[in-house]
C-alpha cells in the first residue's frame, strides 16, 4: 500500500504564507503525493512549483460553509482550473439541505461539475453538521448531479472524518462515487484505518509525517 497515492498534502489556513506554500509544494513532490490542497489565490504560486511534476493542485471552492451562490462557485472553480487547478472540492450547501430543498442542492452541484467537465468535483459534505439520514441523502444527491467524490469534512467546523460516517456514505453510494477522508486524521494508523475501510484519498496536514511513520514501520 503506497500511502503518498492517497494524500491530498493540505493546507488550508487563512494565515498560511506564501513561503509555507512553497514548502508544502516541495513536501508534495519530496513524497510524490497526490496532490497539495490550497486556498485558490495560492495556485498560481503552487503550478511554478509543481509544474513538470506528476503532484496535482486541488483547491476549495465555497469554502468553508458552502453557502454562497452557485455562480460564485463556478466562478472561483473555472478561474482556479485557469490558474492551474487540477482538481476542486466543493462545499455543499448545508443550510439547502436542511431545509430539505434537495433540487436546490443537486442544481449548484451539478452546475458546478457541467462548468469544469472532466476535471475531478470532490464535494464536502460537512458530516458533522449532518444527521445519518441527512448523510445520506447527500451522498444520494451528490450521485445523482455527477460529482466524482464525496469528502467528509472542511476540517473547520466541528470534527472532522469519521469512520462510522465513511461507512454510511460506502454503503450508499455502492462503489458509484469515490470517497475522500478529511478533517482530524493526523496519524499513520489513523490514515490507514480509512484506506482499509475503502476511501481513495485522504486530505491530512501531517502526511509528512505519516510517510516517515510509515518508513519506520517498513525498516522494521
Amino acid at each position: 500500500m503506497e500511502l503518498n497515492a492517497y494524500i491530498d498534502h493540505t493546507l488550508l489556513k487563512s494565515t498560511a504564507t506564501e513561503k509555507e506554500i512553497i514548502n508544502l509544494c516541495n513536501e508534495a513532490i519530496t513524497y510524490n503525493f497526490s496532490t497539495v490542497c490550497i486556498n485558490s489565490s495560492y495556485i498560481p504560486i503552487a503550478n511554478q512549483v509543481l509544474k513538470e511534476t506528476p503532484v496535482g493542485i486541488c483547491t476549495v471552492v465555497g469554502f468553508p460553509h458552502g453557502a454562497m451562490s452557485t455562480n460564485a462557485k463556478i466562478f472561483e472553480a473555472k478561474q482556479a482550473i485557469e490558474d492551474g487547478a487540477t482538481e476542486i472540492d466543493m462545499v455543499m450547501n448545508i443550510g439547502f439541505l436542511k431545509s430539505r430543498n434537495y433540487v436546490a442542492v443537486l442544481k449548484d452541484i451539478n452546475a458546478v461539475k457541467i462548468a469544469i467537465g472532466d476535471i475531478p468535483l470532490k464535494v464536502i459534505l460537512e458530516i458533522s453538521e449532518l444527521s445519518k439520514n441527512e448523510i445520506v441523502k447527500a451522498c444520494e444527491i451528490c450521485m445523482d448531479a455527477k460529482a466524482d467524490y464525496l469528502k467528509t469534512s472542511t476540517g473547520f467546523s466541528g470534527s472532522g472524518a469519521t469512520l462510522s460516517a465513511v461507512k454510511i456514505m460506502k454503503k450508499t453510494v455502492k462503489g458509484h462515487t469515490k470517497i475522500k477522508a478529511s478533517g482530524g486524521i493526523r496519524n499513520y494508523a489513523t490514515a490507514l484505518k480509512y484506506i482499509e475501510s475503502g476511501v481513495e484519498r485522504i486530505g491530512t496536514s501531517s502526511g509528512v509525517d505519516m510517510m516517515n511513520n510509515q518508513n519506520l514501520k517498513v525498516a522494521n
